[in-house]
């Protein structure tokens, strides 16, 4: 779910030291949003006409055209002005469409204000429900109630979806349940592309979202279905995380198989959670991928759950 390019929210909030003796004892959500108050928005030049936003909760990608710019994934609401700026230094033209990966507020909460613009919010079925819904998160601490009706997508996928726009091909592609149950990827056919959501978190561990329909079975399983998607020359714009290849998509699907196998196996023996966690599965791959605000712990506890 939250975090921007590696673990930018831990910056952000670790370069702002008054900001983060404010935040003393506030909710992770508190303080992401107020890492995206405080972060930058930083341009990633990808290939051809795609681009990567970074620093508003979860990635952005944008391509840019004649006809104007298309975003996948619309950030966190405060962090708008710095958004437009950015989308002004890749090109000219108004945003003409949003893509939703799925429906976490780091992704949607800037829905809002693009709807406000003109803009089309294309999600799935499933990811508009939840957005009308109070979801409580508690790894997160925060009960997200229902959206303003003017705030919600426009456009719902009834199935998947291929486009053209800024002389692209684009794919959109729904997932069965995996990081939510509302997953979409949007795969860029010319540039070969594919931004996947918080179905891929390059170098660090993933929230899973049992909440809303997620499992680490299904993360797993779409692990698989990006692989399948691609070929040695995609390059994948994660939900979190630098812009990676597919050694790195391999390697993160196979930490996630491995930890899923030692946490079955320790939950088979009849061990508790607590005692699960104490047994540390992760740690053999904390030194990669836990540097990010889910912990070998947190990341056990949920494939836990799931197993």
């Amino acid at each position: 779910m939250m975090i921007g390019h590696r673990s930018r929210v831990a910056l952000a909030i670790a370069a702002t030291g008054a900001l983060a003796a404010a935040l003393a004892g506030a909710s992770p959500y508190s303080d992401i949003n107020a890492a995206a108050v405080a972060s930058p928005i930083t341009v990633h030049r990808i290939r051809g006409n795609v681009s990567m936003l970074d620093g508003s909760g979860g990635e952005i990608t944008v391509l840019s055209g004649p006809e104007g710019l298309l975003m996948v994934d619309a950030g966190i609401a405060v962090s708008r002005r710095k958004i437009e700026a950015a989308l002004r230094s890749i090109g000219l033209g108004r945003l003409r469409y949003v893509v939703d990966t799925h429906w976490h507020w780091d992704h949607t909460d800037g829905n809002g204000w693009v709807r406000r613009t003109g803009a089309t919010v294309i999600a799935s079925r499933r990811a508009y429900a939840r957005l009308t819904q109070t979801n409580r998160i508690v790894e997160w601490e925060h009960t997200f109630t229902p959206v303003p009706k003017g705030d919600l997508p426009n456009e719902i996928l009834a199935g998947n979806k291929t486009m053209r726009f800024a002389g692209e091909t684009l794919r959109i592609r729904q997932y069965r349940a995996g990081h939510t149950d509302g997953d979409v990827s949007v795969y860029f056919v010319n540039a070969n592309i594919l931004a996947t959501g918080d179905t891929f978190w390059n170098g660090v561990y993933p929230f899973i979202d049992y909440v809303t329909g997620g499992s680490i079975d299904g993360a797993i399983l779409a692990a698989n279905a990006n692989l399948a998607l691609s070929n040695a020359r995609t390059l994948f714009v994660p939900g979190h995380g630098p812009v990676g290849n597919r050694t790195d998509l391999t390697q993160w699907r196979d930490m996630l198989v491995a930890i899923r196998s030692r946490v079955a196996a320790l939950k088979a023996q009849g061990k508790s959670i607590d005692q699960v966690v104490a047994a540390h599965p992760t740690a053999a791959f904390d030194a990669r991928w836990g540097h990010g605000v889910i912990s070998g712990a947190l990341f056990t506890r949920l494939v836990y759950r799931g197993v």
